[in-house]
């Protein structure tokens, strides 16, 4: 059974499966069906059969080439003679954009945060070449998708919305139609992001309509939580303010068409992950498997760690592994995470008394496998006492509760300021 005819006699003529069919069809000549990889090294983790739906594999290393693709194809479809496009996005939705634009020989114009990592506008850039323009407006994609918006209105262009449209989710639900086909019988559990929610809208309607039985879950980003805030509201709610870490999933609201089609799913069923733990696994991916992921594509094989081993043991679970832009001008950054979120690094304002010897004092007490990663004085004016930020990395966490109880036993006073976002924010 091929993508373009599978079908299920059971639904009327032009429906979304009809409809998610016609444009994975149409999408062939643009981008063959991206792998769906087994996994050994995770699925002995979790003593399952771990499936990766590589979408970091796409021409433009995301899944968002497809809703773009499939807007594109119909909107010259009924209008031959458009040829200005704009569209808004964090980085991915702007290399579809860009790549698919360039196909159809059209002109673009896209809106960027100031914010998006530089390999991701460099890849626009080269996708496009001269036809596409870059204007890095504001600090959030939202901010960059109201002046898209504003442009569109001013000058005519069409507005290539980046999840919020059913030609996008049609689009987009291919990577669905692609999984079922690559496999001999449905997964028992897929794992997929959200952020707009363009994705998880075409997966939850393609597994409705032809493997109900397949338990999906969601995972967004602990920083923005945005779908589950909304299940729980029973409405769209904006996030006041939000972690954009994972660039390529956080946005203050998810789109109207995507949670209208999602609205039915449990808050239960949406996983946050911690955007310091998602570091661990961006490294370990790399590290061990070779596999590059920006944030939001590792998401999902992070989110692993959140379910309980009955859940997955002895089960086919497939992670969509949406994206692999990874900005390597992050990596001391991503590094820095996830040394913290395993408990090998923490940061402490330490108070010196200022006499000879105070310094090699609490040297001494350093353990074996403790190292002085960061030692800058705050105030280098006290008479009595100087301040100074710490920070230390270890082979294993453990070794911080005998380092603090023989920091408190010999009386030093510090404070342990890791997990305090707003001094460490400051300061480190």
């Amino acid at each position: 059974m091929t993508l373009a005819t599978a079908h299920n006699d059971a639904l009327p003529r032009d429906s979304f499966l009809d409809r998610c069919e016609e444009a994975a069809a149409e999408l062939r000549p643009l981008l063959e069906p991206t792998p769906l990889q087994r996994n050994a090294f995770l699925s002995e983790r979790y003593r399952a059969e771990i499936y990766l739906k590589r979408e970091d594999l796409t021409p433009v290393r995301s899944y968002k080439l497809r809703g773009a693709a499939n807007f594109f194809r119909k909107a010259l479809a009924a209008h031959p003679d458009m040829r200005n496009f704009v569209c808004a996005s964090a980085g991915n939705h702007a290399q579809g954009f860009a790549y698919v634009a360039a196909k159809y020989g059209v002109t673009g114009t896209v809106f960027m945060p100031i914010t998006t990592p530089k390999q991701k506008i460099q890849k626009t850039q080269t996708f496009g070449g001269d036809a596409i323009t870059i204007r890095l407006i504001g600090d959030t994609f939202d901010q960059s998708n109201r002046a898209a918006q504003e442009f569109a209105a001013e000058t005519g262009a069409t507005f290539v919305p980046p999840f919020d449209h059913p030609d996008i989710i049609e689009g987009q639900a291919s990577v669905g139609l692609e999984i079922l086909d690559q496999m001999p019988t449905p997964p028992d559990v897929l794992v997929v992001p959200v952020g707009g929610g363009g994705l998880a809208a075409g997966l939850a309607q393609v597994f409705a309509a032809r493997a109900p039985e397949t338990e999906i879950v969601f995972v967004e980003p602990a920083g923005a939580p945005s779908f589950r805030k909304s299940l729980v509201a029973g409405r769209r709610v904006t996030l006041e303010t939000m972690n954009t870490f994972v660039d390529g999933a956080a946005v203050a609201q998810m789109g109207a068409h995507s949670f209208a089609a999602l609205a039915n799913r449990h808050p239960a069923q949406v996983l946050h992950v911690s955007e310091d733990r998602l570091c661990e696994t961006i490294l370990e991916m790399l590290n061990i498997e070779g596999i590059v992921l920006e944030p939001a594509g590792a998401m999902q094989i992070d989110a692993l760690r959140l379910l309980p081993p009955e859940r997955l043991a002895g089960r086919t679970v497939v992670c969509v592994t949406s994206g692999g832009n990874f900005d390597f001008e992050r990596l001391p950054e991503v590094k820095e995470r996830a040394l913290r979120a395993a408990g090998l690094k923490k940061y402490f304002i330490l108070r010196l008394p200022q006499r000879p010897g105070a310094l090699r004092e609490f040297l001494d007490i350093l353990g074996p496998d403790d190292d002085i990663a960061r030692f800058e004085y705050l105030k280098k004016s006290a008479r009595n006492f100087g301040s100074i930020l710490l920070g230390v990395e270890t082979t294993s966490r453990d070794n911080f509760d005998a380092l603090l109880a023989r920091m408190d036993e010999k009386g030093f006073v510090y404070r342990d300021i890791t997990e305090d976002e707003i001094v460490a924010g400051v300061l480190i």
